[in-house]
């Protein structure tokens, strides 16, 4: 049971403990324990370690941490030795991190594995180079991690999650202090107002503008709420916040409800995110046995509960009216607007809503200043935003950066530039709502503006990248079909529209196109976007709109030409087999499922097109270039 603490002087104490927690006098092992981390084998790491630990009787710490970001390279451990700098260690397992615990007892470094000294935070350890680790670069020397400026992220992949001692050392609570103690509501709401943070869910609305909307709503009981229904594929960045730095969404929302003067908050949680709904009720009884949520927190007249909902897994309630509606135990439906939620929100109350990255903004700008957060970012667009950057790139991963870095500097820098050394084709922001921007804006500034100017959008921070290999229209279709499900089927315009598209897609990639296929997808996408009662079918179109404005050739190849030039649609290619570059390996022979494939050993093979399926093995398997699309 934790002190409750209720003044600053309490604040500084456990802060003192919990520095000592995360730079203790013996050795710290802590192992990077988020959905990422245990996909790829971070649970069997920390349990080899623990059990070792405690069976060879070291004197050695296990501990656990969120997603430091680099998720090719999990699993992460980071070794702390008092004095020394921390030491990254990449792709861990179980059988390496016994070797590891030899090495540490001998004094010994495994440098083969390590990926860099002086992780997140190491500004708290001198780092003098010390004999023996310059071969191990600098953290924020790698690639990676050397553009990035981690607000949000500030503590994901260095502190214990479970531990709110580690959370208050770094300054964790103390903004909530400041705020309760020396500023007046009004004083809270133009310091995150004149800072120019803009929400971060992806519509982008300035926040102390919305905070300050809230507050001037007339009634007694108002509510906030934290937007954590992340549900665009290939996203997990509020994800990675909730399951890496729970508090500072609390200590945000506390915040937030302190200055527009509500009674009440809400955690909306997607229900498939169970780690990180783990990782909040850890947070939130925590936070209850410190007296820093619930009755009278820090010792003050101010109260404020937080409860946490489990969204039932509908993309539609990301949107906010719906994602009320879900709340108050009805349909996940949006609906119509004006009233505004700042007006009538949950229960008919005033009710202010941000996504998690928003929240966890708010403590860093009430701790340091608005000056000092708007000097990061661009002129319309401050702060860092974070991304997460998948798809076909060499470096995957989590990543913040500040507003108006380009395209080229996070895929070419930060992720190292494109699988196999293909050619960029396409990346798409802003989640299956978003729009393909081609490899000629590669130079463009990610920014609001910016990526709605190109036909795409912010969106929350999804960011996929696509190479030479990539069929535009396919990609359309791909997202069209998650948008025609994830439609709550309230608006015509939106249900029968995105079938329609989908439709209409499909029959291109089947060959099925016709002439002015093209101008109709164009003439429906207007309507779907312009009828449409919530975000999700006013952006619905996106994928298709932008991919026919900057890859409009693709279209009329599959429609003219019956050809697929990327390759893709299995309607509109063939494989074959090149008579000269064939060796007669049989190789493709013996994997072809079919058994389409014929010839002689050390002879030109041949496809029997008729029985071919077009899965692609014999075009994956064969190691001299011999098997082509056509």
């Amino acid at each position: 049971m934790g002190m409750k603490i209720k003044t600053k002087d309490d604040l500084k104490k456990i802060k003192e403990k919990g520095l000592k927690s995360i730079y203790p006098d013996k050795i710290k092992i802590i192992v990077g324990m988020a959905t990422c981390g245990l996909a790829t084998g971070a649970g069997e790491v920390f349990q080899s370690l623990s059990q070792e630990v405690e069976k060879q009787k070291l004197d050695f710490i296990v501990s656990q941490t969120g997603c430091l970001g680099f998720c090719q390279r999990e699993p992460l451990a980071e070794v702390r030795i008092p004095g020394r700098p921390a030491i990254i260690y990449q792709e861990m397992t179980a059988k390496k991190s016994k070797e590891l615990l030899t090495a540490l007892t001998q004094k010994e470094i495994k440098k083969e594995w390590a990926m860099a000294r002086s992780g997140n935070g190491a500004s708290s350890i001198k780092d003098s180079i010390s004999e023996g680790l310059q071969e191990i670069p600098l953290y924020d020397q790698i690639p990676f991690f050397k553009k990035q400026q981690k607000i949000a992220l500030r503590n994901c992949g260095f502190i214990d999650p479970d531990n709110i001692e580690e959370y208050i050392a770094q300054g964790g609570y103390f903004s909530l202090e400041k705020a309760l103690r020396t500023l007046n509501p009004e004083e809270i709401i133009n310091e995150i107002k004149e800072s120019g943070l803009r929400g971060r869910g992806g519509a982008g609305f300035p926040t102390g503008l919305k905070w300050s909307y809230c507050r001037k709503a007339p009634g007694e009981i108002k509510y906030v709420i934290c937007n954590g229904d992340e549900g665009d594929p290939g996203a997990y960045m509020d994800r990675s916040v909730l399951e890496g730095d729970p508090h500072s969404v609390l200590e945000g929302m506390l915040i937030g409800g302190y200055a527009i003067g509500a009674k009440e908050g809400y955690i909306y949680v997607r229900a498939e995110y169970p780690l990180a709904i783990k990782k909040l009720k850890k947070a939130i009884q925590q936070a209850k046995e410190y007296g820093l949520l619930g009755e009278n927190i820090l010792g003050t007249d101010f109260s404020f509960p937080i409860k946490l909902n489990r969204g039932g897994g509908a993309f539609v309630c990301g949107e906010e009216t719906a994602l009320m509606a879900s709340i108050e135990g009805r349909v996940g439906e949006p609906r119509l607007r004006p009233p505004y939620p700042a007006e009538r929100g949950l229960w008919d109350k005033p009710t202010n809503i941000n996504n998690v990255e928003t929240w966890a903004n708010v403590p860093v700008i009430i701790e340091r200043g608005s000056d000092w957060f708007s000097q990061i970012g661009t002129e319309k667009s401050k702060g860092t935003k974070v991304f997460s950057l998948v798809g076909k790139v060499k470096n995957t991963g989590l990543l913040e950066v500040p507003m108006g870095i380009t395209l080229k500097e996070i895929i070419f820098d930060i992720g190292e530039g494109i699988l196999n050394n293909k050619k960029f084709k396409a990346v798409q922001t802003g989640g299956p709502s978003g729009g393909c921007i081609p490899a000629e804006l590669i130079d463009l500034k990610v920014d609001y503006e910016e990526l709605t100017q190109a036909g795409s959008m912010m969106g929350s921070g999804g960011m996929i990248v696509m190479d030479e290999n990539t069929c535009m229209v396919d990609v359309a279709r791909y997202f069209l079909s998650f948008l025609k499900d994830e439609s709550c089927g309230k608006c015509t315009s939106c249900r029968e529209g995105i079938i329609r598209l989908y439709q209409i897609l499909t029959d291109i990639c089947e060959g099925k196109g016709k002439e002015g296929d093209i101008e109709l997808l164009e003439d429906l996408s207007s309507v779907v976007q312009s009828v449409s009662l919530c975000g999700l079918g006013g952006t619905a179109p996106n994928p298709v709109l932008s991919t026919i404005r900057y890859f409009r050739d693709e279209y009329q190849a599959h429609i003219k030409d019956k050809k697929c030039p990327a390759g893709v649609c299995k309607e509109l290619i063939q494989y074959f087999i090149l008579a000269d570059k064939c060796t007669g390996c049989i190789l493709c022979a013996k994997e072809c499922p079919e058994k389409a494939i014929s010839g002689e050993r050390k002879k030109p093979h041949l496809i029997e097109q008729k029985r071919c399926i077009k899965c692609g093995v014999c075009f994956e398997v064969c190691n001299y270039d011999a098997v082509v699309i056509k």
